[in-house]
């Protein structure tokens, strides 16, 4: 792009696709300190501003505002392939991603020419802060209409990424039921409180935190979209499937273990290698019934994308599981890899989870037949 994308980083003559920048990022620069990525926020800022730093954090940008707007298919393989080098930077860069995606598809053209031309190098860093719209019962957050905006009242009981991003898109129910989504901004101060980062499992570094709003002020020009009542649970059956390539990308990581582990075990030589094609063709069959959703979304029914999700999800589990078996007792540490693949599937299961996903989840792992 010229100069009317000021924020837009230059990146012309490259060669290299985004895959292909990541997958060398992840492999040589993320992977040897993975652990500690999970652990220590300044080591996982380190990964963050990787990825800022290579106009990786915007990859369904759209050409007009310098792009790439990747193919589906592709972004897909970006976010399995961070998943399996570190879960931690998988989860922290899909919710700026997450944003990213959300403002392309604004009708509101100020706030798409202020924000995206700035999202892929990091000059506009952005959370999204929308999951209290999916519960049930009174509304979480409100919005008032006020002169110039809204007034935001309420409490939002997950936004990921504080001291990483400065803003976040919230989602907040006005009283006719529908939902206003728009940038505020990420900071304690007037009106809003941020809780101390939350004490999790795994990728606490993520700097998980709850904020709660008493007449923060979301002006019009920041708004991005004005949706119907429960629109979030009709895009969540659309998208049903989407979260699978992070628990794809974490049985993986869990693979990858275990095959680094059947080296020292050369009495049980057989019993591993069986073990292990067999979980790797499950992941490849997973993954091809994963492409034909993408490629033919309308031709597969809501419950084999739930068949799919859930199929993910128990092979994370059961990839890092496998892995801490060929392991062993030094799987235990918390330092190591093993340890905290298991614990990214933890997340990777309950991520983005809505009631009919809980429920094929708990179908499959409570009625599997074992042979």
């Amino acid at each position: 792009m010229g100069s009317h994308w000021p924020c837009h980083p230059a990146e012309e003559g490259s060669v290299s696709s985004p895959l292909e920048i990541a997958r060398e990022f992840l492999v040589s620069e993320v992977a040897p300190i993975a652990n500690r990525m999970d652990a220590d926020p300044e080591v996982l800022r380190f990964g963050i501003n990787g990825l800022f730093d290579r106009g990786l954090m915007a990859l369904r940008r759209p050409d007009a505002y310098g792009g790439p707007a990747v193919a589906e298919s592709e972004f897909r393989a970006f976010q399995e392939l961070v998943a399996r080098y570190s879960g931690a930077l998988a989860f922290l860069q899909t919710q700026h991603q997450s944003a990213g995606s959300m403002i392309a598809k604004s009708k509101n053209e100020s706030l798409k020419a202020r924000y995206l031309p700035c999202m892929a190098d990091g000059k506009k860093r952005l959370g999204i802060g929308f999951s209290q719209l999916r519960r049930p019962g009174a509304p979480m957050v409100t919005a008032t209409p006020v002169d110039g905006g809204y007034s935001l009242r309420g409490h939002v009981p997950w936004v990921t990424g504080w001291t990483f991003y400065d803003e976040f898109l919230i989602g907040a129910t006005l009283t006719n039921g529908e939902a206003v989504f728009g940038v505020i901004p990420f900071t304690s101060g007037p009106g809003m409180t941020i809780s101390p980062p939350m004490e999790l499992a795994a990728m606490q570094s993520a700097q998980t935190v709850t904020a709660d709003l008493d007449g923060v002020f979301l002006s019009e020009d920041d708004v991005a979209f004005i949706h119907p009542p429960r629109w979030i649970h009709a895009n969540d059956m659309l998208n049903i499937a989407l979260q699978a390539h992070f628990a794809l990308g974490c049985a993986q990581a869990g693979l990858d273990i275990f095959h680094r582990g059947m080296s020292k075990k050369p009495t049980s030589v057989g019993v591993l290698t069986d073990a292990y094609e067999n979980l790797v063709g499950e992941l490849d069959s997973c993954r091809s019934r994963l492409a034909v959703i993408q490629e033919r979304p309308d031709s597969v029914t809501d419950a084999e994308k739930l068949d799919v999700r859930t199929q993910a999800i128990e092979l994370s589990v059961r990839c890092a599981h496998a892995a801490i078996a060929v392991t062993g007792g030094s799987a235990n540490s918390n330092h190591h890899p093993a340890q905290r693949v298991l614990r990214e599937a933890l997340v990777f299961t309950v991520s983005a989870q809505t009631a009919p996903i809980m429920e094929a989840t708990v179908r499959r792992l409570t009625f599997r037949t074992h042979f």
